[in-house]
C-alpha cells in the first residue's frame, strides 16, 4: 500500500498544479513516487521540512550530493566570500578556482593527472565517452547491465532491463531504457555481466577491435560494490586489449573515500567521471584522467568551431568540448569548502563509522522482527536488501523482497524518515547519534505497522 499521512494535503495540493504545467508534475523522473511527492521547503543539516511543516531525517541527501548535510556553514561562508571578492557569480574566463580545484583532484583521485569541468555528472560522463573515441578513433562502448550513467542516448540502455527482453546472464542482451533512443546506440553498445569477470573478458576480448571503452559504476546503483577480483581482472583485460576504462564516480567520489572508489580498490581508471559531491550542493561535473588522453581536448592552436575566419587547423584535429559555466566560480567555492572539510583528520572516518553503527542496528532490529534483511554498500552509502541471498549485480536484486521493503519505506515517511522508497541511504557528517536511534526506532515501528496490517 503507497500510503502517506493525511498530512500531506499542501503537497498533494501542490502536484495537483504542478501536473498542470510540468509533465508528470516534476522536473526529473527520479523525483517521482505514487501517489504523489512530498515537496520540501527547508532543509537545515540533517533534515528537510516539508510544505506541511513536517519535519524529516534525510537520508535521500539530494542523491547524495550533500555530504555535509543541508546548509553547511562553511559552504555558505565560502560561497559568499567568493562573490564577494569577486563581485561577480561567473567571469565566463579562465580563474584561479579551476586550478585550485585541479590540484585537489589531482591530489586526491590516483587515475586523474588533468582535470576538465562540466556542469553535472551525466556532461562528465558524456565527455569522457567522446574523450576515449577520439583518443582511441574506435566508436563502441561497452557499459554494464544496471549500471547508470545519465538520462542520455548513448547510456541509457540496460539500466533496468525486463530480465525477459535482457537475455542471459553471461551475455546480456541490449535493452533501451526510455523511449526515443536512436537505433545507432543500441547497435554500437555492447552490454556486460557485473561481477562476472570471465564472462566479461571474453565479450570485450570478441569485440576489442571495435570499443573505445569500458564504462562501469565501481559501486553498482551506488551500493553493489565490485568484487576486488573482479575490478583486477576487469582492469588487466582492458590494458592487454587497448580498451579504455572509464570509472563513473559521480555517486562514490568522496563517498567511499576523499579520493573515491579507485583508492579503495587501488586501481587507476584511464578515465573518471565525478559530480554530485564534488559541487557541495550545486550543479558540477569533471572529467579527469591519464594526461595523453586528456590533451585531445586542448585546444592549442586548434579551431574553435564557434570562432569564424582566419587560418586554423581542421575541427577533426581537436576534441571540442565547451560549456558557458564550466568551472563556475560560485559552485567550485562550495566544492572546495566541502573537500576542506572532508579532508580534516578524522572526519571521514567518523562518518564511515556512523554509517556503519546504523546499518549494524538496523540488522539487528530486522532480525528481532523475524525479516529477513541485509545492508549492502560501502563507505557513507548503502541500502536496505530483504533477502539473505548474495547480492553481486542488478539481477541478484529480483531476490529481494521489493514490496515489503517499499511498504516499510512508505511507513518510514510517514514516521519522518526521508529517502525515496526503495533508494539507497546515503549519510552527511551532520547525522548525530540521536537521528541514528530515531531512525532505527522509526524502522521497528514501520515494521511493527506493516505486520500488524497483513
Amino acid at each position: 500500500m503507497n500510503v502517506l499521512s493525511e498530512h500531506s494535503i499542501k503537497s498533494a495540493e501542490l502536484f495537483r498544479k504542478a501536473c498542470e504545467l510540468i509533465p508528470g508534475g516534476v522536473t526529473a523522473n527520479i523525483k517521482y513516487f505514487s501517489p504523489h511527492p512530498l515537496f520540501m521547503s527547508k532543509g537545515n543539516g540533517s533534515k528537510l521540512y516539508d510544505v506541511d511543516g513536517k519535519e524529516y531525517i534525510d537520508y535521500l541527501l539530494c542523491y547524495g550530493a550533500l555530504i555535509l548535510g543541508h546548509g553547511h556553514p562553511r559552504v555558505y561562508e565560502a560561497v559568499w566570500n567568493q562573490m564577494q571578492t569577486a563581485g561577480t557569480t561567473i567571469f565566463g574566463t579562465p580563474h584561479e578556482l579551476e586550478l585550485v580545484m585541479a590540484e585537489k583532484l589531482t591530489k586526491h583521485y590516483p587515475g586523474i593527472e588533468m582535470v576538465r569541468f562540466t556542469n553535472s555528472g551525466l556532461e562528465a560522463t558524456l565527455l569522457a565517452i567522446r574523450t576515449a573515441m577520439a583518443y582511441t578513433g574506435k566508436r563502441k562502448l561497452a557499459k554494464f547491465e544496471g549500471h547508470y550513467h545519465g538520462g542520455y542516448d548513448q547510456v541509457l540502455l540496460s539500466v533496468n532491463p525486463d530480465i525477459e527482453k535482457a537475455g542471459s546472464a553471461d551475455k546480456p542482451q541490449v535493452v533501451p531504457d526510455s523511449r526515443g533512443i536512436p537505433d545507432y546506440y543500441v547497435e554500437n553498445t555492447i552490454i556486460l555481466p557485473f561481477n562476472n569477470l570471465e564472462a566479461t573478458e571474453q565479450i570485450l576480448k570478441s569485440h576489442a577491435d571495435e570499443l573505445a571503452a569500458v564504462i562501469l559504476e565501481p559501486i553498482q546503483g551506488g551500493f553493489i560494490p565490485a568484487d576486488q577480483e573482479f575490478m583486477d581482472g576487469l582492469r588487466k583485460v582492458t590494458e592487454e586489449l587497448g580498451i579504455l576504462l572509464i570509472f563513473d564516480e559521480v555517486k562514490t567520489g568522496f563517498r567511499l573515500s576523499i579520493g573515491g572508489a579507485q583508492k579503495v580498490y587501488g586501481i587507476k581508471p584511464d578515465l573518471t567521471a565525478l559530480g554530485k559531491v564534488l559541487g557541495g550542493g550545486f550543479p558540477v561535473g569533471a572529467i579527469g584522467g591519464k594526461k595523453e588522453i586528456m590533451l585531445v581536448s586542448a585546444p592549442n592552436e586548434g579551431r574553435d568551431i564557434l570562432t569564424f575566419g582566419g587560418k586554423q587547423r581542421m575541427k577533426t584535429d581537436v576534441l571540442f568540448h565547451s560549456g558557458t559555466y564550466n568551472g563556475h566560480p560560485t559552485v567550485l567555492a562550495a566544492g572546495l569548502a566541502t573537500i576542506d572539510v572532508l579532508e580534516e583528520e578524522g572526519k571521514m572516518e567518523e562518518l564511515i563509522a556512523n554509517t556503519h553503527l546504523l546499518r549494524n542496528m538496523l540488522e539487528d532490529v530486522y532480525r528481532d522482527y523475524g525479516v529477513t534483511m541485509q545492508t549492502v554498500g560501502l563507505g557513507s552509502i548503502f541500502n536496505v536488501i530483504l533477502t539473505d541471498q548474495p547480492i553481486k549485480n542488478y539481477r541478484d536484486m529480483n531476490h529481494s523482497d521489493s514490496q515489503l521493503r517499499k511498504e516499510i519505506d512508505y511507513e518510514l515517511l510517514n514516521l519522518g524518515i526521508y529517502t525515496k522508497p526503495l533508494n539507497r541511504y546515503s549519510m552527511s557528517i551532520v547525522h548525530s547519534r540521536e537521528d541514528l536511534i530515531r531512525t532505527v526506532e522509526a524502522h521497528e515501528a514501520a515494521i511493527k505497522r506493516v505486520k500488524k496490517r497483513k
